[in-house]
């Protein structure tokens, strides 16, 4: 199956802060830290009245001189995509939740970038078109910092007041503490009780003192009963959404990518494909 990606086109209402067609350097201003190893990074455009002219669902390219020494002593440029969770048109500036890994190179970088330094940004890159009632219900299965494009669905979603879609999400994270924007998330599904609803997935169990309330999520892996339980069944009617970490696709929806293209959707495989679920009714961000 071919690559998703295709270059999405800026709202020629407002000025356009970015650029699919060429780098544009984004000053870093404000970092704030979300766990001991996540942050949320805000970089202005040069223009205070700019937005990202970003459409749902889209992301762009960070890039950075950091990859491995060549010959003339420079360093390779390593490129990622990643999805803004500010609103496309939030202006002045974008912001990124980023979760620095061991073995990351730009998650790394970003993680060392002083209010002040610059990165590189390409874009907006649009990933699947989304349009208000296309589906009656969207599942959405997301790890860590997947949680991105979700939101940024949902909140096209729930920002339309004409858009009658439902969401689900099942989202997972190491621990209670680590779950991302979790204050967010419920002010969003305590808000529209009726259009969103969230189950979270923990690996490992939460502690409790005996005055507290039990833990109302999942423990463990994301197991073909949740999904049975939260995600809509397989129709022409709805969409099953994935983003995380290469083990949960593999696991929930097959690994993402062919040996031709890496950002190609990939075969359909894991639970989903168990639960008789076809290829055009789920997506692999």
């Amino acid at each position: 199956m071919g690559s998703f990606y295709s270059y999405a086109q800026a709202d020629a209402a407002a000025p356009a802060g970015l650029d699919p067609g060429k780098w544009v350097p984004l000053k870093l201003t404000q970092v704030t830290p979300l766990t001991n190893n996540t942050a949320i990074y805000r970089f202005a455009f040069s223009n205070p009245d700019a937005s990202s002219g970003m459409t749902v669902a889209s992301c762009l390219l960070t890039k950075a001189a950091i990859g491995s020494q060549k010959p003339d002593g420079s360093r390779a440029n390593v490129m990622r995509p990643y999805t803004p969770i500010s609103r496309p048109d939030q202006t002045g500036y974008l912001e990124l939740a980023v979760k620095s890994y061991p073995e990351g190179k730009m998650s790394k970088h970003i993680a060392s970038l002083a209010p002040g330094d610059t990165l590189d940004f390409k874009g907006p890159i649009l990933k699947l078109a989304y349009t208000a009632n296309q589906y009656d219900t969207i599942g959405m299965v997301a790890g860590g910092t997947g949680i991105a494009p979700m939101l940024q669905v949902v909140d096209e979603i729930l920002t339309n007041p004409s858009d009658k879609t439902k969401v689900s999400l099942i989202f997972g994270n190491i621990s209670e503490t680590d779950i991302l924007l979790k204050e967010a998330i419920d002010a969003r599904a305590n808000a529209h009780p009726d259009r969103f609803s969230v189950f979270y997935v923990v690996d490992t169990p939460p502690q409790r003192q005996f005055w507290q309330t039990a833990w109302p999520g999942g423990v463990g892996y994301v197991t073909k009963a949740m999904l049975a339980e939260k995600m809509p069944p397989p129709s022409d009617h709805s969409m099953v959404m994935v983003c995380g970490p290469p083990p949960m696709y593999k696991a929930v929806c097959g690994s993402k990518g062919t040996p031709e293209d890496p950002k190609a959707q990939g075969e359909l495989g894991g639970l989903l494909k168990e639960m008789g679920y076809s290829s055009k009714s789920v997506f692999k961000f």
